[in-house]
Formats: structure tokens, sequence, C-alpha cells
């Protein structure tokens, strides 16, 4: 049987479409001519590239976060001959992740403002490929219960994720009679075995060096610091429905074994692969099926010693932020969310030290105690979000070099 006319056609849009994520699903689609009718892209506010992407694709909808920027992109379409129309804001991506000729959302878009249009997809009943880790870290239980209340497929595309996916039945109601915990596996970043003492020294440039994955430079931090990693440990308690001492961490240099599900019987299940973003994503494309993603096959007989070790405190503070604030008050995951990434782009901008992100961190959780029940609205979280970014650029103008 031929499984690739046996796919059925997506209309996609793709939320993020100029970042590493998007990049590759559009990439992976190119791969599937006629499988995939691009529908929307939308990105922040890189003009030249989304206007290299819709004179390619040629969307019938584009997004951009700025009025200033969506009018030069759609003044430089109509030149072009492009009929795409151009939409700004946030209430533009609530939309097209719900639009009614839009079968399947790409949802790549950093930080806290891409949980209203993923919330949106979810409750549309969408096919949702997540790649945005804040509609679980900060959305926890409403999003999920968005997704289950309208019937959203929901589809995770970090690459742990997608391996704990993979090693689990289609049947979701048989995961909890098969998992007795999950195992994450990280790079460790570049400063796996850096001295902790030396920490401040370290330059953006230095920490964006990820010695295995191509990312944006937000996320490389986070991976140099192992709060991707916190992020995901919260991430993986909502997608799996995990309670947290269920979630364990081990640093995997190789980035071979994406990550592993340890059965009840003590089998272990796990997926490898070559660190490429487009196998997870042509995943989450072609669910439950398998298309070709343009990622190199994985050779076993020229592979090194396949090697692991625990994440040090001392080196990774951060990581550890997740078990404490997944045992916090409902919503403490969300403060330590909006404190991260107000420390991470004051770091970027050499406002302050390395080191200095965690303390952010750790003392934003201490200072912004959520009061929220399980079922606040949407709104209520992106309170405390902005709540919590205050408090840390507090913190940001006290420790700024």
């Amino acid at each position: 049987m031929n499984t690739t006319t046996a796919l059925p056609r997506q209309r996609l849009c793709v939320l993020g479409s100029t970042g590493s994520v998007g990049v590759n699903t559009l990439d992976v689609a190119a791969r599937h001519p006629g499988r995939f009718e691009i529908v929307a892209l939308a990105g922040h506010m890189r003009v030249d590239e989304l206007f290299a992407q819709c004179v390619r694709w040629r969307p019938r909808f584009a997004a951009m976060g700025q009025p200033a920027q969506a009018d030069e992109l759609a003044r430089r379409l109509r030149q072009a001959g492009v009929a795409t129309e151009v939409m700004h804001g946030p209430q533009a991506l609530r939309e097209l992740a719900a639009h009614p000729e839009v079968d399947t959302v790409m949802a790549a878009i950093v930080g806290a403002a891409g949980l209203p249009p993923c919330m949106a997809a979810a409750r549309a009943g969408k096919r949702l490929l997540l790649a945005n880790k804040e509609a679980l870290v900060v959305g926890g239980a409403q999003f999920m219960s968005a997704v289950a209340e309208g019937g959203a497929v929901l589809l995770p595309i970090d690459s742990e994720h997608s391996a704990i996916f993979q090693c689990l039945p289609e049947d979701r109601s048989q995961w909890h009679q098969r998992i007795d915990h999950i195992v994450l596996t990280a790079s460790g970043g570049p400063f796996r075995t850096r001295d902790p003492s030396t920490l401040g020294q370290i330059t953006p440039d230095q920490a964006c060096a990820h010695p295995n994955w191509v990312m944006g430079r937000k996320i490389s931090v986070d991976s140099a610091t192992m709060m991707n990693k916190a992020l995901e440990v919260i991430e993986a308690r909502w997608l799996f429905d995990l309670r947290p001492e269920q979630i364990r961490v081990v640093i995997h240099p190789q980035s071979i074994i994406h990550s592993m599900v340890v059965c009840r019987d003590q089998s272990v299940l796990a997926q490898l692969g070559t660190p490429d973003m487009r196998v997870p994503i042509a995943y989450g494309l072609s669910f439950p099926q398998r298309i070709e993603s343009g990622a190199e096959a994985l050779d076993f007989l020229s592979l090194k010693a396949l090697t692991f070790e625990p994440p040090e405190p001392a080196r990774f503070p951060g990581l550890f932020l997740a078990w404490d604030a997944l045992r916090g008050p409902h919503g403490t995951t969300a403060v330590l969310n909006a404190a991260n990434e107000v420390a991470v782009a004051a770091f970027l901008e050499g406002q302050i030290a390395f080191d200095t992100i965690h303390r952010i961190n750790a003392s934003t959780l201490e200072q912004v105690t959520p009061g929220l029940a399980l079922d606040a609205p949407v709104e209520a979280l992106l309170e405390l979000d902005e709540q919590a970014r205050a408090s840390a650029r507090a913190r940001v103008g006290a420790w700024r070099r």
C-alpha cells in the first residue's frame, strides 16, 4: 500500500513561521507537494523572511506582531502581485488559529504570547502541533481542559515530548497503566563541563552556541541554563498527566536518545534519531502515519558511546525549580516562566550576568505568590504573568551590571 497517497491533504497555519520550528515545518511541507496547503503564516518582526515565505507559499493570510511591519509587508506583497491578506496583533493570531479553513495549527510562537492562539486552536478542535511551551507552562489545567472540551488533537513537537509520545500507545487511556516514570534527556548545553564558579563570565554569544541543536537565541540560553528542561518537566506533567515525581531528567550529551518511558514492568522504551527538529515535526504533521522528514538516517555503526550523567545543582540550579513550581500553588509555573523570559532577555541585552538569570527566577518565585483557582480564566493567567514580569524587571534593575 502506498501510504503517501493515503494521507489526507492538510490546510496548515504556521504561527511563528520565521523562527526555527516554523522554517523547518515549511521545509517538511515542501517535501510533500500537494499534501499541505499553507493557509496562514504568522511572524513577529522579520518582514523580509515572511515576505519570502508568502511569495513561495501564497497563503490566504499572513500576520505580523505590529502595524508598521504589517503595513510594510502588505505593501511589498502588493508590489509583487501576491494577494495574501495581511493582519496584525494578538487578535489576528487567535483568529487564524481558529479559522474554519485551517485544519492543522503549528504553534511555534515563543513566549506567553503564544497561549491565547493555542487556546483558540484547542477550543476550535484543531489538530494542534504544540511547539510553544507556554501553553502548558502558563496555561496548564486550563489549556488541557480546552483541548478536551474542543475535541482538539494535541501533538507535542518538542523533541523530548515527541519521543515520549512515540513510545506510548495511540490509545491514551492506556498510558497510566503503562508508565512507571519517564526520563527526559538533556544535552547539557555548551557548559556541561564548565566550572560553576566561572558562569558569571559567560557571554550571550557563548550561551547561544549549542553543540548539537540549531535554535533561536532565547531557547539556546534556556538550554545553556537547563531552564528549557525545567519547562519541559512542567509540560510533561500536563501532556502525560503525571505526578512531578514521575518525571526525571538525565544528561545525554550525544542527543541521540531523545527521551525514554520506563514501564511498570521496568522495560524501557526509547526514541532515537539524529538531532533534527524535522523528525518530530514530520511525525506531528503525519500522525499516526509517517512521512519523509529530510533528516539524516542514524548510522549505528558510526556512533560513539552513548553516555549519561546526572545534572548537577551547582551548574544547573534552574532545572530544579521545575519540581518546586509544580508543587507550589496553582500559577507558580507561570511565575517561573515569566521571570525567566525577563531574565533571559536582560542577559541577551547585556544587562545582567549569566548566573544572575537563576537568581532572578528564584527570587521572583519567592516574591510572587499566586492564588489562582484551577479554573481561572486565561485573562487571570496573563495578569499573573505581567505581575511576575514586573517583579522580575525590578530585580534586573537591582542586579544590573
